[in-house]
């Protein structure tokens, strides 16, 4: 996959210019390599990231030369939802780098059919490590086997490719399936959350007033004793 782009001078609020020409600013880094500003256009990187992703090889392309990169990260405005900046991490093809696979969840859960049950996804990616060239662009993870109230599937049921190393512990759960909860259970669980609110309020209470008690207590005069009055030192 391949995105051709150029080489910016514009920096700052100059970048304003580059978008009014459907093109996006963006940067060029990785370990060992110079910081490259590029002008990126939209609609095409909006085709290619729609495909790559955050995590398979795209090569850009600059002034002929083509640099393995993954999109490592893109900025959106708040209200539009425009891309204002994207980020290019180069990467070394013989060098093996850790990253986030996304989880593609396929099938149908039974127990959700069969038994009304709730599907918990867990994990959403998979930390792996891999050569670049070697990196799934997503990990496939069938929950059509989830036929019981209370059954998950775990890290060590995934299956991956041999040359992908999985960093994440073999018994994390991916994904699980809970029951229904009832109106019964649920009204249930609001009164004795209330009943705690109720609890704590009244014990915070008492406490205040115990304290009240002891301050009022320490501050009246004690019988037999006067009141000291202390004079101000005369100003100079």
């Amino acid at each position: 996959m391949e995105l051709a782009v150029q080489k910016r001078e514009q920096l700052g609020r100059g970048v304003h210019a580059l978008r009014t020409q459907n093109l996006i600013p963006a940067e060029l880094y990785g370990k060992g390599v110079s910081n490259m500003h590029l002008a990126v256009p939209a609609k095409d990187f909006k085709k290619v990231f729609k495909e790559a992703g955050e995590n398979t090889i795209v090569n850009i392309i600059v002034d002929g030369k083509k640099y393995p990169a993954f999109i490592y990260d893109v900025s959106y405005h708040g209200v539009t939802d425009e891309i204002l900046n994207i980020d290019f991490y180069q990467v070394r093809m013989d060098e093996k780098i850790k990253i986030g696979v996304p989880i593609e969840f396929i099938g149908i859960a039974s127990a959700v059919k069969s038994k009304n049950g709730i599907l918990v996804k867990a994990l959403q990616e998979l930390e792996v490590e891999a050569l670049p060239s070697d990196i799934p662009h997503s990990i496939a993870v069938d929950i059509a086997k989830l036929d019981d109230i209370g059954q998950s599937l775990y890290v060590k049921d995934i299956v991956v490719p041999v040359k992908v190393k999985v960093l994440v512990a073999p018994d994390t759960v991916v994904a699980t399936i809970t029951a229904q909860i009832t109106e019964e259970e649920e009204l249930a669980m609001q009164q004795a959350a209330g009943a705690g609110v109720e609890t704590v309020k009244v014990e915070t209470e008492e406490k205040k007033a115990e304290r009240d008690a002891v301050k009022a207590a320490e501050a009246a005069p004690k019988e037999g004793t006067t009141k000291e009055t202390t004079k101000e030192a005369p100003k100079k």
